[in-house]
Parts: C-alpha cells; structure tokens; sequence
C-alpha cells in the first residue's frame, strides 16, 4: 500500500492520488477547492474526549497513540480507508502544524500494519 501523509495547509499536487481528510474539524481558514481532498472522513479522526485530553502536548504522545489505535481498532471507517489503499496511491491530509506528533503519523502506521 501506498500511504502518505500531507498537510491540508499544502498544495494539492496530482502525484497525492486520493486524498481524504482525516481530521474531525475543517482546517480553519481553508475551503473546499484550497483542500482539495475527495473525502473528508471525519469519523476516522480521534474522538473528541481523545483529541482534547491529547491537545498536541508530546508528555501525551505514547498514551495517545495507544488510545488513538485502541479507537481505531473498532472503527468501520479503516475498511473505506484500506479499500481505497489497494486501488492506488492515498494521502491522508491533516491540519495539525506538528508533522511528526498527529494523529495522520498514527492512522498511517496502522493501517500499514493491516496490510
């Protein structure tokens, strides 16, 4: 499978194949055309008790992940997403300005262990 990960707030480009919007809120600031995504599946992203309790603090990291992929072990939304991924190339688009501490890092990584 080839999953990426790219941030929202970054062009669009046709090498990003199929591009689906992993987080629960809209990137502020941002429309439809800027995103450019063909799916938003909002559901896929952590919960909102999760998201809030993590609130991007690194101390959380480790927990966070363990949390997010205990989430996403029951989630419906991880057979669209590796559906998707075996007909061609996926980016999932996130807006967090923390490239390596997201939940896109964590969702990718277990979706790749689902191969």
């Amino acid at each position: 499978m080839d999953i990426q990960i790219k941030r929202a707030y970054e062009s669009a480009d046709p090498a990003d194949g199929y591009r689906i919007l992993v987080d629960r809120l809209w990137p502020r600031g941002l429309t439809k055309e800027q995103v450019a995504c063909d799916l938003w599946l909002k559901e896929i992203a952590p919960t909102t008790n999760l998201r809030k309790w993590f609130n991007h603090d690194h101390a959380k990291w480790a927990e966070f992940e363990q949390r997010y992929r205990d989430e996403l072990s029951v989630n419906p939304g991880v057979k669209t997403l590796l559906d998707k991924a075996v007909e061609g190339k996926l980016t999932l688009l996130y807006g967090a300005h923390d490239t390596e501490c997201n939940q896109a890092v964590v969702l990718r990584n277990y979706l790749l262990t689902q191969q």
